[in-house]
């Protein structure tokens, strides 16, 4: 790695951990009084046998602190004058070795600056350290269950010792709540990192068009594309990749992605990029052979009305619930166009006709998680939706998807999935599609799969 590089890398990661410095404070601020919260990080996971999954770090974790390695504990002390411990796995020489180099104590304080940091092997000693004397705990059970049971022990010590030697929390709050609604309002920073996380995955989605063509296997597309996001700075991928040719792309989370693309046959993408942390989530659809069919243009000019329509009504005052409903009035209209479906558009939509080709939500939120943290409704009984604000980062993904064993429908409509997805942050003046980088438009894709590069 060359010295520009280094200091590039330096300089990102700089910026990121002032970044998790600030959510910190924010984190802090939101804590009651005389209260104390812990954070585990993530696990490293079994896949088989001895091996491991790839570690990914716990998005919470992440949020508030940066700290990339597994079996880590933060505590955060309201109040405290160094309110920010990290307990984290100790320097080893031959575990790291094998497995990786570690941070240690001394890298958790001067790399991604915490107030305090030990080794992870004190902690169960520290705990009534930590908790004696504070009114309140924050910490979300179920989780991480061997540090639920090192918890609940220790409660459980000091009552039969009815609270003689010390005086832990009596009220123990899920942090869920604070954290989401933190996570769900992105920063001009965390925008900044979606953009990057939306700009990788949107010139992977332009270099599939470009080189899909009838007789690949869907694995080479997906590899093609993940070998992409990797070059350009992703981290990997942000979900399993859907890649589906004909009728696979009928099947809404079809992962298989191992069959031949066939032409006169459509493809739909579904991939997304996670950079330092944050997703991104595209779908495209387009003609394996670089030329939509009559009925494919039709069903297809449907969904990128819907697309469109709904993208323009992701802004400030606007409700999840209303964009929802807003999609499958438009869509319901346009299976009614297509000679899908039949009768009145209220009535159909009372008796949910509209799911038979349309059964899924028109988006979601996104950030460090694909399906981001933070409530769609503002009351515990869910019925008052949420009203979109700025810094609010979601997708916009209405689609359509027709059984090939579907009699109902016309035959030549018969087989076609097609989804069109962007990434859309909502701003006081409207909103920011981050994806926009991807052409949806189907003459430009056209175009886009007839130039030189297909050759």
């Amino acid at each position: 790695m060359g010295i520009i590089s280094v200091f590039l890398k330096r300089t990102i990661c700089g910026k990121l951990i002032c970044n998790m410095r600030d959510q910190l404070k924010r984190f802090i601020d939101a804590m009651e009084p005389d209260s104390v919260a812990i954070i585990p990080a993530a696990h490293e996971q079994v896949r088989s046998y001895d091996t491991e999954f790839k570690f990914r770090q716990d998005s919470d974790f992440w949020y508030l602190t940066g700290f990339p390695e597994p079996d880590a504990v933060a505590v955060i002390t309201k109040g405290a004058k160094n309110p920010y411990t990290l307990y984290v796995r100790p320097r080893d020489p031959m575990m790291e070795t094998w497995f990786g180099r570690r941070q240690g104590v001394e890298g958790a304080v001067k790399n991604y600056k915490a107030d305090k940091a030990y080794s992870i092997e004190k902690f169960e000693g520290d705990l009534g350290k930590i908790l004696d004397g504070h009114e309140r705990l924050y910490y979300r059970f179920a989780v991480d269950k061997k540090l639920d049971q090192t918890l609940l022990t220790y409660f459980t010590e000091q009552r039969v010792q009815r609270l003689k030697t010390a005086y832990p929390p009596h009220t123990i709050i899920d942090p869920t709540p604070i954290l989401g609604e933190m996570r769900l309002h992105k920063s001009a920073k965390e925008i900044e990192l979606m953009q990057t996380a939306g700009n990788i995955a949107a010139e992977a989605h332009i270099l599939a068009m470009k080189k899909v063509k009838p007789g690949m296997n869907e694995a080479q597309v997906e590899a093609l594309m993940e070998a992409y996001m990797k070059d350009k700075g992703a981290s990997g991928v942000a979900y399993n990749s859907i890649v589906g040719g004909g009728e696979n792309a009928t099947i809404l989370h079809y992962v298989e992605n191992n069959m031949p693309l066939k032409d006169g046959d459509l493809i739909l993408i579904d991939a997304g990029a996670e950079y330092q942390g944050y997703a991104s989530d595209i779908t495209r659809t387009f003609p394996v052979n670089g030329k939509f069919t009559k009925a494919q243009r039709e069903v297809y000019d449907v969904v990128l009305d819907v697309q469109l329509k709904c993208i323009d009504f992701t802004i400030v005052g606007n409700t999840h619930l209303q964009r929802q409903e807003y999609s499958i009035e438009l869509l319901t209209e346009g299976m009614k166009k297509l000679g899908l479906l039949k009768g009145k558009t209220k009535d159909l939509i009372k008796k949910k006709a509209y799911m038979k080709y349309y059964m899924h939500g028109v988006g979601h939120w996104l950030g460090l998680d694909v399906h981001d943290a933070g409530r769609y409704y503002v009351d515990q009984q869910a019925t008052k939706s949420k009203p979109y604000a700025p810094g609010m980062v979601l997708t916009v993904e209405p689609g359509l998807y027709i059984p090939p064993d579907d009699k109902t429908a016309p035959a030549k409509y018969r087989g076609i999935g097609i989804r069109i997805e962007d990434d859309v942050v909502v701003t006081k003046d409207g909103n920011l599609n981050l994806t926009a980088k991807v052409t949806k438009d189907p003459d430009e894709i056209e175009a886009l799969m007839q130039g030189p590069a297909r050759k």
